[in-house]
């Protein structure tokens, strides 16, 4: 590695689709920094896993996304540790049911603020400095921002505007800078899981009648990453072909 080696920033990636996203990015040869808000344990794991495989090529950082002003503090922190940053995956997300009567201001602020006000300062923070790299912003979304999902709407609002955000940020940042997204289907369940049934049900929706996996998300951030030079403001289903379906 050199100071020419990419550097990419992944929110939300001391576990599950955020770590897998943060390893496949390191196997091409990556820097990575390994954000993360609670999971200090599994951060560093993490990081010392893939410093173990390639010395100094893992960093992690510790912060509160909703605090929105010390993002530009946050993003040349990243700068600092190598010297550049190319590539901006806004991965964390708070997600959990908000049904109509039981909204409440605070869980509006969560919601939003992690799946759409915090990516929306982060891109801003970093525009400069993907500008000059020349570098790329991919959001992950959900098939949800565009079909609801009963008993979320808040969460389902708040991934209809990281769509919208996706396409300004293209048209805002270009030529310099490419900006995605990725939607995932049924590919991890929530902390506390569906019942099987409900599992069940959604599967068999999809066209492929079988769950994703957390590598089928990262290798889609890869691509959009590492192969797609000419893709930009668009937002990639990887869902099975869930979206097919009523």
């Amino acid at each position: 590695m050199t100071t020419e080696t990419k550097v990419a920033l992944v929110t939300g990636s001391a576990r599950r689709i955020g770590a897998q996203t943060v390893r496949t990015l390191h196997a091409c040869g990556f820097r990575v920094v390994v954000h993360y808000r609670s999971s200090a344990d599994d951060a560093e794991r993490l990081a010392a896993e893939l410093n173990a495989l390639r010395p100094d090529s893992a960093r992690t950082v510790r912060a509160d996304l909703l605090q929105t002003a010390t993002l530009p503090a946050l993003v040349e922190t990243v700068i600092g540790f190598w010297g550049r940053l190319d590539v901006l995956v806004n991965n964390a997300s708070a997600f959990y049911p908000t049904p109509v009567g039981e909204i409440t201001e605070e869980a509006w602020d969560v919601l939003v603020g992690s799946n759409l006000k915090a990516p929306l300062f982060l891109c801003q923070a970093a525009a400069g400095e993907l500008r000059r790299t020349r570098g790329c912003i991919v959001n992950m979304v959900d098939i949800h921002a565009d079909r609801p999902l009963k008993h979320y709407p808040v969460y389902c609002i708040a991934k209809a505007g990281l769509v919208m955000l996706t396409k300004s940020m293209a048209r805002e940042l270009g030529p310099e800078v490419r900006a995605n997204g990725v939607a995932p289907g049924a590919i991890l369940w929530p902390e506390a899981p569906h019942p099987s049934a409900e599992q069940e049900e959604i599967i068999a929706r999809t066209a492929l009648k079988r769950e994703g996996e957390p590598m089928d998300i990262a290798r889609t951030i890869r691509f959009l990453v590492t192969d797609a030079p000419y893709i930009t403001g668009q937002i990639i289903a990887v869902d099975g072909g869930r979206t097919l379906s009523n």
